[in-house]
């Protein structure tokens, strides 16, 4: 997703312009989606993306907003976040002093020092009709988000009492609110509101069929469809075993992808580099700590087998007398075995 930005002079608010990305994939599933969320953002609802990591809920969110046309502000929840982050502060003074001499014999001097308000991303895009982005709003507090309540429903947006000039303004008719979160973390989430839930449409987002896995990381990663189909297939098999901790996403593709198309590597079990990497990045989905040695040998072990499974060193033959012919990489030895250390005996 390409993403220009731009001050906006009069807030000092700087928007986005998200733009479609060049070779964006989007197949019958992804279209779908974006029709639906168009569709209720065009009738005057905010719409809320929900689910897991790697799922791509923000690309779609920026996708959703490059078609609305609309200049773009994004936030992105966190703990700290209060109702000030959303709607602006008082920051800093205006100063005005007055010098009278209407009467050359007497000088009179007034001054004044009045609190300077800020707007912030909240109140700019209320104000000026932009479209707004509150990506993982689950991450903060439900207090800090209790402002936007009138906002999707009345269309006032109440600002604090100390913003004495101006209580509350009419949101702009354009404005539309696009949300994510991610339902499966633990650490730093906060329940989201009955009442601000019951003014979203939430759509679930699921990790992506292999057709649009295959598309998207070929397309992220330069390599061809028939080159990524592989690695793809290697990812979702090890994501259907649930041996690990930290589901292993698309990201996890395009990740093994992009160092095989950097490196110019031969994305087979015979290349130890190749099958390093797959480790690596495999691995990490995995938490250290916990596990005995002997339970981190298994699941390497695991790995090896998956990927001499879906990148062989040579095509696949027909099993013989029921059993599958152990392939080596040309010396006798097993490479799976010499990946994992051993000799191949």
């Amino acid at each position: 997703m390409s993403i220009p930005a731009n001050a906006d002079g009069l807030s000092g608010i700087t928007t986005l312009t998200p733009q479609a990305r060049r070779g964006f994939v989007e197949t019958e599933s992804v279209k779908s989606v974006t029709r639906r969320a168009l569709a209720y953002l065009n009738s005057g609802f905010s719409v809320h993306f929900r689910g897991p990591a790697g799922t791509g809920k923000t690309t779609l969110a920026l996708h959703t907003a490059a078609l609305l046309g609309r200049p773009t502000v994004m936030i992105t929840g966190d703990e700290e976040m209060v109702t000030s982050n959303l709607v602006g502060s008082q920051h800093g003074y205006n100063y005005r002093k007055v010098v009278d001499r209407f009467i050359h014999t007497v000088t009179k001097v007034e001054e004044t020092a009045d609190k300077r308000w800020a707007d912030h991303r909240l109140t700019t895009a209320c104000r000026e009709g932009y479209t707004l982005i509150y990506d993982e709003f689950t991450r903060s507090r439900a207090e800090a988000n209790n402002v936007l309540l009138g906002v999707l429903e009345e269309g006032l947006l109440v600002l604090p009492a100390h913003n004495q000039n101006e209580p509350y303004i009419k949101v702009h008719p354009e404005f539309r609110a696009i949300f994510t979160s991610n339902p499966q973390e633990y650490a730093g989430v906060h329940e989201a509101q009955d009442a601000l839930g019951d003014r979203i449409v939430t759509i679930d987002v699921q990790h992506a069929n292999r057709e649009l896995e295959i598309a998207v990381t070929a397309a992220r990663s330069g390599l061809s469809k028939a080159q990524v189909a592989p690695i793809v297939d290697l990812v979702r098999e090890f994501r259907d075993t649930g041996e690990y901790d930290q589901t292993p996403t698309l990201r996890t593709s395009i990740m093994i992808c992009r160092v095989v198309a950097q490196e110019k590597i031969s994305p087979t079990v015979a290349d130890p580099y190749f099958v390093q990497v797959c480790l690596d990045v495999l691995g990490s989905k995995s938490v250290f700590a916990g596990k005995t040695k002997g339970e981190r040998l298994q699941q390497q072990k695991m790995l090896l087998k998956l990927i001499e499974h879906h990148c062989p060193a040579e095509a696949r033959r027909p099993a013989t007398a029921g059993k599958t012919a152990r392939r080596t990489n040309g010396n006798g030895r097993d490479p799976v075995a010499v990946a994992a250390g051993g000799d191949g005996a």
